[in-house]
């Protein structure tokens, strides 16, 4: 049975007769007149005991009017629920990094999110770099991508993949025939990074601090094209995972070296409140992250 016809016993119902009906529905009477006259034909029975003042429900048409109340108000509540979605489906995401190396490919991912998700707007906050978890508990981000799991009962981790970092150097460097390198060897390497403080730095974190070893120079280049150049030059030794430099072009005489015997490996982490857990573009956000940032 069409809608119309439920809001149509509904209203008279409500109101009493068709003449107070016509307002609230912007209908004519005799419109009203004709959809009653028309649902009463299809269904072979009176819905209406009519009196000049007053109209009264017949048995059946009570039973009309109960399914009428029925069919409206859950019609109501999914159209209520749609608005929630979409609404919930709309927002502003503040995101940053522990390390200035993240950003490499996140331009490329928020492109991606632009394109599958307009009502999204996604800003990478570069000022909230290496202090991304006291931003995201103080409310200035939404999102921090990190390589250790908070412990902060605010807050929600999601393990995202696991890399390895490798030292890059010139293959005529001194070091280049090593099978790995060892924690001694950086005491005489010249490390390029790209920012300080150290302890932001993953292979200084990771490795070089628990063996008490600080390389002989140190310096901070937040471009990684300008470090390649200067390690293809042979003046000096990054340390990246190579998913981070594959939108580059990595000079041909550049190797890479694994640091240790096992490798130091990190698992990378989207962080967010717990609050905004339910939030549907925070939720479109972190599931397009899994499963696209990797193949940018």
């Amino acid at each position: 049975m069409d809608i119309k016809y439920f809001r149509l016993i509904k209203t008279i119902t409500e109101e009493g007769n068709i003449a107070n009906s016509s307002e609230r529905l912007f209908l004519t009477q005799s419109a009203l007149s004709h959809q009653l006259k028309e649902l009463e034909g299809r269904l072979g029975f009176k819905v209406f005991h009519r009196t000049r003042n007053k109209w009264k429900l017949t048995e059946e048409g009570l039973e009309l009017y109960k399914m009428a109340n029925e069919v409206l108000e859950t019609i109501a509540q999914g159209f209520n629920s749609i608005q929630q979605i979409k609404n919930g489906s709309k927002g502003s995401i503040k995101v940053s990094t522990e390390c200035y190396s993240f950003y490499q490919g996140l331009p490329g991912f928020i492109q991606k999110m632009g394109m599958l998700y307009p009502q999204i707007d996604v800003d990478l906050i570069l000022e909230a770099t290496h202090q991304p978890i006291s931003k995201l508990l103080s409310n200035e981000i939404d999102i921090a991508l990190v390589t250790s799991e908070p412990a902060n009962d605010q807050l929600s981790s999601i393990a995202l993949f696991e890399d390895e970092t490798y030292a890059i150097m010139h293959k005529e460097h001194r070091y280049s025939e090593v099978e790995y390198l060892s924690a001694d060897n950086f005491e005489d390497i010249h490390l390029i990074i790209h920012s300080f403080p150290l302890e932001t730095v993953s292979v200084y974190e990771q490795f070089l601090k628990p063996n008490k070893i600080t390389p002989i120079k140190i310096s901070a280049i937040p471009l990684t094209e300008v470090s390649l150049e200067m390690v293809n030059a042979n003046m000096g030794v990054i340390c990246m995972p190579k998913w981070a430099l594959k939108l580059l072009k990595i000079p041909k005489d550049l190797i890479f070296k694994s640091i240790g015997k096992y490798g130091v490996k990190r698992t990378h982490y989207l962080v967010i409140r717990k609050e905004d857990i339910n939030k549907k573009y925070i939720n479109d956000f972190v599931s397009s992250f899994e499963e696209g940032f990797l193949s940018i």
